[in-house]
C-alpha cells in the first residue's frame, strides 16, 4: 500500500528590491542554503549572483534579464523537498586560538544564565560551521548546536569594534577581519587573520568550513611578500584636500568571499572620462573627492576630467570632458566644484595599478584594491593602447549645496515593516545629505522613521541604493562600497539610474524620494 504524497514545500516570499534584484525569503538557515545549492549546482539562466544569509536568498540577474514573477516562479520551482539538509561544501575544520577578554563576556553570561566560565566552556565546546559570509571581507557567520547562544545585538552598535574580535549575535558566531563598526556582542579575540590577499582565496574561513576556538594565545609571523617599488615618473600628485581613489567597474561576483563590487560612484563619469583620451571604457581611472588638486606630469601625457571638477593648465580653463595634452613639467589643477561631488580623471594608455581580486577598485570600506593616493603620490602611465580621442559628450547637471534632488526607487524589500502612515512620511519628507556621508553611503537627517516593535532583522543581502533604517531612524543610503549585508531593515532600493546622480549630491543639499509603485510582493509565475 503506497503512502500518502509528500506534502508541498512551504511558500517562498518573494520581495521587491529593483528591476535586476529580489530576495527570496524562507523559513530558516537549513531551507535557506538547501535551496541556494539547488541553484548552484543547477543555475537558472540569467542569475548573474546569490548572496545567501540567515533566512534569505538575494538573486540578482544579469543585464536585460528582469527580477520579476518568472524569475521568482523558476527560483521556486528549484526547492528541495522539505527536511532536506544543506551540503557539506567542505569537511575543513580550522582550530582558532583566542583570548576570552571580551567587553561582553559578563552581559553574555548573564544573558545566558551562565557564569563567565560555563560561556567559555560552551563555546569551546560548539563546533562553528560557516554559513555564509559578508558584512565585510573574510567575515564568517557561523553557526553552532548550542540553542543557549541565540543572543540579541547590542542595542547601541559601536562605532569601533579592533579587528580579530570574536562576537556573538543570534545564533552566530563571527570574527571581525578589521576595524569597524558593529552590533555584536564581544567575547574575546584571536590574532590569526581572518583576511589576508596573500593566500588563495584570501578568506581563511568560507561556507561549509568548521571551527573550533581553543582558549589559548597564538603568534602571527609577518608576511614576507617584497613590497612593489614606488614610481618615479607620471603623473604627481602635489597636493590633495582629500585621499584620491583609483576606480573602475568594481569586482563583481565576490559575494562568496563577503566582498561587495565596489567602483566608481559615478560609473558615467568615469567611463566618459576614458572615451575622452580613447582608452576602453573599463580601465582604471582617478576619482577625486572635491578639491582643490594640483598635479604635475614629469613626461607628456594625455588627460580627461570629467564629473563634477574642472581643470586649469597655466591659467586656462579646459572645457569638461575635453582630452588635453601635457608636457613635462606642465601642471594642473583642479578647483572645488561648484556642483556635484567627484570628477574622474582618465589618462591616454591607462594608469598603472595592479588589479586585486580582478579589479583595481578602491573599497573605502573593506580595505580591498589599491591604497589611496595622498599628497607626494606618483603614478605611473600603464602605456596601454589606446584608440583615438573620443568626442567631449556632454556632461549631465549636477546638483549643489542647498539643491533639492529626487531620486526614483523601488520599495522594498522591507517596506512592510513601517506603517503605510511611516512610509508616507519617509517619501514625503526632504532629507538633508550631511557631512558623515562618504562612498560608502550616504547619511541623512530628518523626522525619524520609527517602528513600533524593535524586533532584530536577521542579516540579508543589501543592494547598492539600499536605503537602511538603523534604530536611530535616520536613514543611510547605501553607495558603492556598502557592507554585503545588514541587519537593519530596508525602507526602499534607489533605482540603478538614479546612481550615477547619488554619487553626486553634496553635504547641504537635501533628497526627496519618489516611488512609482507601492510596496507588494512578488508573485510567482508557474514556470512553462
Amino acid at each position: 500500500m503506497s503512502g500518502s504524497p509528500a506534502p508541498p514545500p512551504p511558500a517562498i516570499r518573494f520581495l521587491p528590491i529593483g528591476p535586476r534584484t529580489l530576495l527570496a525569503e524562507l523559513d530558516d538557515l537549513d531551507r535557506t542554503l538547501a535551496l541556494f545549492d539547488a541553484l548552484m549546482a543547477d543555475p537558472l539562466p540569467g542569475v548573474a549572483e546569490i548572496v545567501p544569509a540567515a533566512r534569505t536568498l538575494m538573486i540578482r540577474t544579469a543585464p536585460g534579464v528582469a527580477a520579476d514573477g518568472r524569475l521568482a516562479g523558476a527560483v521556486q520551482a528549484r526547492q528541495p523537498a522539505p527536511g532536506a539538509r544543506p551540503d557539506p561544501r567542505a569537511r575543513q575544520t580550522v582550530e582558532l586560538p583566542m583570548t576570552y577578554d571580551g567587553e561582553d563576556l559578563a552581559d553574555v553570561a548573564t544573558h545566558m544564565g551562565l557564569t563567565q566560565a560555563q560561556v567559555i566552556a560552551a563555546h569551546q565546546d560548539t563546533t562553528w560551521q560557516v554559513a555564509f559570509c559578508g558584512f565585510a571581507p573574510g567575515f564568517a557567520y557561523m553557526t553552532g548546536d548550542d540553542p543557549r547562544f541565540d543572543l540579541p545585538r547590542r542595542p547601541s552598535p559601536r562605532t569601533r569594534i579592533p579587528a580579530g574580535s570574536v562576537a556573538l549575535a543570534g545564533r552566530f558566531c563571527g570574527v571581525y577581519p578589521q576595524e569597524t563598526p558593529g552590533g555584536w556582542q564581544l567575547i574575546g579575540r584571536t590574532k590569526v587573520p581572518m583576511w589576508d590577499l596573500s593566500r588563495d582565496p584570501p578568506a581563511l574561513l568560507r561556507p561549509g568550513m568548521r571551527c573550533r576556538f581553543v582558549a589559548r594565545g597564538s603568534k602571527v609571523h609577518a608576511s614576507a611578500a617584497i613590497p612593489e617599488p614606488q614610481p618615479r615618473q607620471g603623473l604627481r600628485l602635489l597636493f590633495t584636500a582629500f585621499p584620491i581613489t583609483f576606480q573602475d567597474e568594481g569586482r563583481p561576483g565576490q559575494g562568496g568571499q563577503g566582498v561587495s563590487a565596489s567602483g566608481a560612484l559615478d560609473m558615467g563619469a568615469a567611463r566618459r572620462a576614458n572615451r575622452a583620451v580613447g582608452n576602453p571604457s573599463d580601465r582604471p581611472v582617478l576619482e577625486i573627492t572635491l578639491g582643490p588638486v594640483r598635479m604635475a606630469a614629469d613626461q607628456p601625457m594625455v588627460l580627461a576630467l570629467t564629473g563634477a571638477g574642472q581643470a586649469r593648465v597655466a591659467g586656462q580653463r579646459i572645457p569638461p570632458g575635453h582630452a588635453f595634452a601635457l608636457d613635462k613639467g606642465d601642471e594642473v589643477i583642479i578647483d572645488p566644484p561648484q556642483a556635484g561631488m567627484r570628477s574622474y580623471l582618465a589618462l591616454r594608455g591607462g594608469f598603472a595599478v595592479a588589479p586585486v581580486l580582478g579589479s583595481a577598485a578602491t573599497d573605502t570600506l573593506a580595505f580591498v584594491g589599491p591604497g589611496a593616493l595622498t599628497s607626494g603620490a606618483v603614478v605611473a602611465p600603464a602605456n596601454g593602447p589606446a584608440g583615438a580621442t573620443g568626442q567631449p559628450q556632454d556632461q549631465p547637471a549636477l546638483p549643489k549645496a542647498g539643491d533639492l534632488v529626487e531620486l526614483p526607487v523601488t520599495l522594498g524589500p522591507r517596506t512592510d515593516w513601517f506603517t503605510p502612515r511611516m512610509v508616507k512620511h519617509f517619501l514625503s519628507q526632504e532629507w538633508l545629505v550631511t557631512q558623515q556621508s562618504s562612498r560608502v553611503g550616504i547619511r541623512l537627517q530628518g523626522d525619524a522613521v520609527t517602528r513600533a516593535d524593535a524586533t532584530e532583522l536577521p542579516s540579508e543581502g543589501t543592494e547598492t541604493g539600499a536605503i537602511q533604517i538603523p534604530h536611530s531612524g535616520q536613514p543611510v543610503l547605501f553607495l558603492a562600497d556598502h557592507p554585503l549585508t545588514g541587519g537593519y531593515p530596508v525602507i526602499a532600493t534607489l533605482h540603478p539610474r538614479a546612481l550615477d546622480l547619488a554619487g553626486q549630491i553634496p553635504p547641504g543639499a537635501r533628497i526627496r524620494f519618489t516611488a512609482s509603485a507601492d510596496f507588494a510582493a512578488i508573485t510567482p509565475e508557474r514556470p512553462a
